[in-house]
């Protein structure tokens, strides 16, 4: 397989306080990789310093095995697709304007989500947290990134929402696409991923295929994530 994306002994953080040290990671093409850790562990700046928000601290980002220092949108143009946190979305503008600023056909996005089609009129602001976080996976994956990093995307969401959004995740991986996958829920990121790597306190702790971290996860649970398993109630977001 193809290695995509790679962290070299990577260090990151702000400023000069390190959130992630000597971290190992990489993201071949086809899989989904999740990254598994309590709260604080360093997902998000891990995920950030790999798209090129922030800049490492010390090691490397690799990019088809090339080092690169490149802006986020410059990383942007080569191929990776960044989905934050926080849900990217315009939201004095129509989800149609929406899917006009991504770097991809609108037609591909509702081919993508036809469950759009009947909202593209409506702002962005008017819709619900679970079609705002379906329209920014949309302008994403319609522009075909070959990698795509995504924090989060079950986070306050209604467990239909989250299955619709974890398996466009992995149709784009069974595509092609390189996934590298942040998750709170433990169970349903391993029940989705091809391999994961645990960080606890800005280090990786644990990494294998998700078959075989999923068989351990009780002993994950309690050894290295913070507190029980959260577990989708829902009460989240529609």
């Amino acid at each position: 397989m193809t290695t995509l994306i790679e962290a070299r002994d990577l260090s990151a953080g702000y400023g000069s306080l390190a959130a992630v040290r000597d971290l190992n990671l990489t993201v071949e093409a086809g899989e989904v990789v999740a990254l598994l850790g309590p709260n604080g562990a360093g997902k998000t700046t891990t995920l950030l310093t790999m798209a090129g928000a922030l800049p490492p601290i010390s090691g490397q980002v690799l990019l088809d095995d090339t080092p690169t220092k490149a802006s986020l949108n410059r990383r942007a143009k080569r191929g990776l697709a960044l989905v934050p946190e926080e849900r990217s979305v315009f939201m004095k503008l129509s989800a149609a304007d929406n899917l006009r600023l991504g770097r991809g056909p609108r037609q591909k996005a509702l081919a993508l989500f036809p469950e759009l089609e009947p909202l593209l009129r409506r702002k962005a602001g008017q819709l619900s947290g679970g079609e705002q976080q379906i329209l920014t996976l949309a302008r994403a994956l319609a522009g075909e990134p070959r990698v795509l990093l995504a924090d989060e995307l079950s986070l306050g969401l209604a467990p239909l929402v989250v299955k619709r959004l974890l398996r466009a995740v992995r149709e784009a991986a069974d595509r092609g696409v390189g996934v590298l996958l942040v998750e709170q829920h433990a169970q349903q990121a391993l029940q989705l991923a091809d391999r994961a790597y645990v960080l606890r306190r800005g280090r990786v702790e644990l990494h294998g295929s998700a078959s075989e971290l999923l068989e351990k996860l009780p002993e994950i649970e309690q050894s290295y994530l913070a507190g029980p398993p959260i577990q989708p109630d829902g009460q989240g977001t529609p």
